[in-house]
């Protein structure tokens, strides 16, 4: 029995006692070992489960400590009478006669773009070129754990635990007008920033506050699928418009549009950068036509020389730019912290509809990460992001023009993407089938276009390199042009 419910320890990431703990405390919660079972001495659990005399008594110790189990002199430990297994035994409701029709019910989604997920092995794929991913062997977990302990004191504690309490999304919004936004060119005040989940919470905020009935918005195409989604979704009528090597065009169909979102910094996917003359018309137009832009600056302040062009709100004197970004790309996805610029009346909207989803942001995150910002790690951190997604820049666009010569790229200056055009029309999903078999991984172009006979027509596949090993790169482009050059030769017959 002891063996079936404690496993012998492994040696990785988590601590052996703590995989003991857990081990116990499941099979006591499940029921598995009721209340008053008596365990193995300290010393055959350790011959039961491969760790140390010691670390069975720690975990004795622990376990005890938190009421699961009980010592009881010259007799040893047993299970606690005090707690109750979660998992109590019910009796099997009857077949269901009177269902809900949940089809009747539902918000119908059938008109969404398909979303641009990862397969759930991309970690385990040798070459994935895939972008947004973090990158562990580059952040500063020491400085990270230090700003999380300081967060988490017992003064700092009392700041964010209690519910209402706004202290940590101060103290971030703080260092995001003081330190991060200045570096766009933007100056902002207390209430004209909003912190999010992220920004698909932004996203969705700004669709449900701005999208009325036939409110018509602008979207590059190809173009982040997300937010198209997200007010597609919300009622708004997607407009494509093209992208060429200047960033988003400007058509006709453009000036029917009520809103326009872009992201300028570098474009997704394509990676270009919207040029100084482009921000300025798409300024005048807004002007002109009553428009208001929504700029996501996804990636910012990564331009490998340190130069990158201000944020196209820093341009805007006529409070017509909402600007979104997040800390996602330097730090980490999982932290979940994303913001919003605006004026201040869109900003007090934003934040009513927020509450009516959420009470209030996770504060320990807000702080910690205010922190980090506070003591320069973020800077450095910058810093370091930057020198290295150049060498792996430099390695990537190297190696295409060594290998796929034939393919047409424009070599990035900033960001961790590329976007490759291949000179032949191929079966996407096909190929990135043969890819992923070969374990190559990238984006398919064909999931960035609204019209998918459009991207079939244009095939492409964005590159990321900012989470991949630079040891890696060159071989995987090597890998990727082999199953570019069988695919194309299959095709051809």
């Amino acid at each position: 029995m002891w063996r079936q419910l404690l496993p012998k320890a492994r040696r990785n990431d988590e601590p052996l006692q703590v995989q003991l703990c857990v081990a116990f405390v499941t099979a006591i919660l499940d029921g598995r070992l009721p209340a008053g079972t008596r365990l193995p001495s300290g010393r055959d659990l350790a011959q039961l489960t491969g760790v140390s005399r010691n670390t069975a008594v720690l975990v004795y110790e622990r376990l005890s400590a938190e009421g699961y189990i009980e010592s009881r002199l010259r007799d040893g430990f047993f299970v606690c009478s005090d707690i109750s297994p979660t998992q109590a035994t019910q009796e099997p409701l009857p077949a269901p006669s009177a269902q809900p029709d949940w089809q009747q019910r539902l918000k119908a989604t059938a008109h969404m773009a398909p979303w641009a997920d990862r397969p759930t092995v991309w970690r385990r794929v040798r070459y994935p070129f895939i972008y947004g991913q973090f990158d562990p062997r580059q952040f500063p977990l020491t400085q990270w754990r230090q700003c999380t302990r300081q967060a988490n004191e017992v003064k700092a504690v009392d700041r964010w635990w209690q519910e209402g309490e706004d202290a940590g999304s101060a103290q971030l919004i703080d260092q995001l007008i003081r330190r991060v936004l200045p570096r766009r060119g933007i100056a902002a005040t207390r209430d004209q920033v909003l912190l999010t989940l992220g920004r698909q919470q932004s996203f969705y905020l700004l669709a449900r506050l701005l999208v009325r009935d036939g409110a018509r918005i602008g979207f590059e195409d190809p173009g982040y699928m997300d937010p198209r989604n997200v007010f597609a979704y919300n009622g708004a009528q997607v407009v494509p418009l093209p992208v060429d090597e200047q960033g988003v065009v400007p058509t006709a169909d453009y000036t029917s549009c009520d809103y326009l979102y872009c992201t300028p910094g570098y474009q997704c996917p394509t990676g270009v950068t919207l040029s100084p003359q482009r921000r300025t018309t798409l300024l005048a137009m807004a002007a002109q036509h009553d428009q208001v832009i929504i700029e996501d600056d996804d990636d910012p302040e990564t331009e490998y020389d340190g130069q990158a062009l201000p944020a196209l709100k820093a341009q805007d004197g006529n409070e017509r730019v909402i600007y979104l970004s997040s800390l996602s790309k330097l730090l980490s996805p999982g932290l979940g912290i994303g913001y919003i610029v605006a004026p201040a009346p869109v900003i007090e909207q934003l934040r009513h509809l927020q509450r009516l989803m959420i009470r209030q942001i996770p504060g320990n995150n807000q702080v910690a990460a205010a922190l980090f910002i506070q003591q320069g790690h973020y800077d450095r951190l910058l810093q370091q992001a930057r020198e290295k997604l150049a060498q792996r820049a430099a390695l990537i666009t190297q190696a295409l023009r060594a290998h796929l010569p034939e393919a047409t790229f424009i070599a990035p200056t900033g960001g961790a993407t590329l976007w490759l055009r291949l000179p032949h029309c191929h079966d996407l999903t096909q190929l990135y089938m043969e890819g992923l078999a070969q374990g190559v991984l990238f984006d398919p172009s064909s999931a960035f276009y609204m019209d998918p006979a459009v991207g079939a027509a244009n095939p492409a596949m964005r590159l990321g390199f900012g989470s991949m090993a630079k040891e890696a790169i060159v071989p995987g482009i090597e890998a990727l042009s082999r199953v570019i050059h069988a695919h194309w030769q299959r095709w051809k017959r």
